[in-house]
């Protein structure tokens, strides 16, 4: 299974980041191992040797066959499920291999890194840019998410990324993340709902 993440989706989280470029010509892709899946509603436990780190709220998507090179108007055929998720960052670390020019996987995929939620049918959902999403940290809501915001539509990400390399059943696509990540700290609840319904919900240990 391959964990797919989409960076700078959306230009107001760009900004807030500090970013130049507000609008990538092209999706900024990066993966995470598969031993950072963190899945059935189980607490994440906070690293206590990686500094600050931040959430990030995400659409996620899963992909259901086998494809290669997909054209973004096929590209719904290759979703069947969608959720929520977490990228967690810790974002010390991403700032300092930044400003050294270095790769900053290592800031990304760390265990328990990708939260995914409770799945729901795509069917459901409908229309996957017109999907609104929140994450409430202790009964606080810290993000708000539309899809309709995001640079690159779920169909131009999936046609992108198929461009490189096939992807298989099952593996999954968190979208990108929209204003307001923070970072957390131990003995908070976050719940995530898509169109307000739970799909999320766990607590920092």
């Amino acid at each position: 299974m391959k964990i797919i993440c989409v960076g700078m989706n959306y230009s107001k989280h760009n900004k807030e980041l500090g970013e130049t470029l507000l609008k990538p010509e092209s999706p900024v892709i990066f993966m995470k191992p598969d031993s950072s899946v963190l899945r059935n509603r189980r607490p994440f436990f906070l690293p206590d040797h990686l500094g600050r780190v931040d959430y990030e709220t995400e659409l996620v998507v899963r992909i259901n066959r086998l494809g290669k090179s997909i054209s973004a108007r096929f590209a719904d055929r290759y979703i069947d499920a969608v959720t929520l998720g977490i990228d967690f960052t810790a974002r010390d670390m991403q700032n300092d291999f930044r400003s050294k020019g270095m790769p900053w996987e290592l800031c990304k995929g760390f265990d328990q890194s990708a939260v995914v939620g409770d799945w729901i049918p795509k069917e459901k959902i409908g229309n996957l840019q017109d999907v609104h999403f929140r994450l409430d940290i202790d009964g606080s809501t810290k993000q708000e998410g539309y899809t309709a915001d995001m640079i690159f539509t779920v169909a131009q990400i999936i046609e992108y990324v198929s461009g490189f390399c096939t992807l298989k059943t099952g593996d999954i696509i968190f979208t990108g993340t929209p204003v307001g990540v923070g970072p957390v700290s131990v003995g908070q609840h976050l719940q995530g709902f898509l169109e307000g319904e739970n799909v999320l919900d766990f607590h920092v240990r």
